[in-house]
């Protein structure tokens, strides 16, 4: 029995998730022309679909699971759970106006058009905040529509804001921070829950791995104790004694989030010789 996964067939998020699957030790090969494929060294079956059908499909049954972006799975309004969120894929959708707008609060969208690809976020954005304005629903290159006269703002996704500024625009609010994620249908057995457990325990693994780096160094004796207190580690740093009387040699992961922090503040305790490695995987 394969579980079968539905993934964008072109897009953002294609790539995202083949490497994902990649690096879960999943051979799963680019769609190319193809619209299923099937994994040569774990049960898996994946579809290459329009993202705006991924919702659909796992609500369906007819995929068990999807990855796609939360702003397609709130829009599409589909019964599909989010399981994981994978972490890339990142945007956000948000309200822009003319740069020579002067925009204070939502209310400045009183009366006002908005062009958007995304109606019912939109709607709903405006529902709470109790707008009266008007919605043109466009499918692509939204950000062309004041600078026409088809609207006076636009609620579009963002990652740079780069697009926007070149069309004259400029970001206001945020609505909705989006990424990709892993969605399940709502009835499967208990044969593939097995699968997806398999299936997460491996993204997982690979996700804490991502923003983690191993480090090796060597520290005085005397200062030992100051080190350590500078590196938990995922329980405890292994210390080990080094040939030359006096020093121990240290082994701990850090975050990279504060990973250059603690080698300066490593540096200054008197650590020598470090050595920083790049984590694959990271089971715990």
């Amino acid at each position: 029995m394969n579980l079968k996964l539905a993934i964008q067939k072109s897009g953002r998020l294609h790539e995202d998730s083949i490497k994902l699957l990649n690096d879960c030790g999943i051979a799963v090969k680019s769609s190319g022309s193809h619209l299923r494929t099937v994994a040569d060294n774990f049960p898996l079956e994946v579809y290459f679909l329009r993202d705006d059908d991924i919702p659909q499909y796992v609500e369906d049954g007819v995929a068990h699971i999807g990855i796609v972006g939360e702003n397609v799975l709130y829009e599409k309004e589909k019964k599909a759970a989010i399981i994981e969120a994978l972490g890339f894929g990142k945007c956000r959708l948000s309200i822009a106006v003319k740069k020579t707008d002067e925009y204070g609060t939502a209310h400045f969208l009183q009366g006002k058009k908005i062009a958007t690809s995304y109606p019912v976020l939109t709607q709903k954005f405006l529902n709470e905040n109790k707008i009266d304005a008007e919605i043109h629903e466009i499918s692509g290159s939204v950000e062309l529509a004041p600078g026409i006269g088809l609207a006076d703002a636009v609620c579009d996704l963002v990652s740079s804001g780069s697009t926007l500024f070149m069309n004259g625009l400029r970001e206001v609010q945020t609505i909705l921070k989006s990424q990709a994620v892993l969605v399940q249908h709502d009835s499967l057995g208990e044969d593939l829950l097995k699968i997806v457990g398999q299936l997460l325990f491996r993204i997982r693994a690979v996700k804490r791995a991502k923003n983690t780096k191993y480090v090796l160094l060597n520290a005085p004796n005397d200062a030992l104790q100051k080190i350590i207190s500078l590196l938990p580690g995922m329980k405890s740093p292994t210390v080990l004694p080094l040939a030359d009387s006096g020093w121990s040699s240290v082994h701990s992961v850090l975050n990279e989030d504060e990973f250059w922090e603690k080698i300066e503040a490593l540096r200054d305790a008197g650590a020598q010789g470090i050595l920083v490695v790049p984590i694959e995987k990271m089971i715990v």
